[in-house]
């Protein structure tokens, strides 16, 4: 039995069932007795400004020249109209929370982070944004509260990633 499965017990195994039980809420659980290893390379050349600018401390949108619809994040064409031309608008980063979740059971690639809060904001220029809200104190988030996406380094990867902070008020 492999170090990642020993809390799968035996019998368990014998049964071909490999269940174990969540120590928070005692659930069983199915736990894979394989080790899953992702690693992936994904093209972003078209929006490749995005990131150019996310290493500036600026957040990028698209607006299609054709339907005139914003999008966030970038896409290499737009959902809309399907054409490719768009241009690249600057996002303020002002926005309010719509909604939020605490994560306290994480995949197993966040699980070296503490316990976070993924939110939904709708930024001024129209567009919702899916990230981290990042608070010191999660009994002061309510719905409505005024929110900014910023670029910050997330680690210990040492990349830039955007995230929420609760807004100067």
């Amino acid at each position: 039995m492999s170090a990642e499965n020993k809390d799968v017990d035996k019998e368990t195994l014998r049964k071909k069932l490999p269940i174990t039980y969540d120590k928070k809420t005692q659930l069983p659980l199915w736990r894979d007795v394989r080790t899953l290893t992702l690693n992936y390379t994904i093209s972003v050349g078209k929006i490749f400004p995005f990131f150019e600018k996310l290493a500036e401390g600026k957040i990028l949108a698209i607006k299609c020249k054709h339907c005139g619809e914003l999008y966030f994040p970038p896409q290499v064409d737009c959902p809309k109209c399907r054409k490719s031309e768009v241009d690249w608008i600057e996002l303020s980063g002002e926005g309010e929370l719509e909604t939020y979740t605490l994560i306290k059971i994480k995949p197993q690639s966040f699980s070296h982070y503490d316990d976070y809060v993924i939110a939904i904001g709708r930024l001024k220029e129209g567009v919702r944004v899916l990230a981290w809200l990042r608070v010191d104190d999660i009994s002061k988030i309510h719905i409505g509260m005024k929110i900014k996406l910023v670029v910050s380094e997330r680690l210990p990867e040492s990349y830039l990633v955007y995230e929420f902070v609760p807004a100067e008020e």
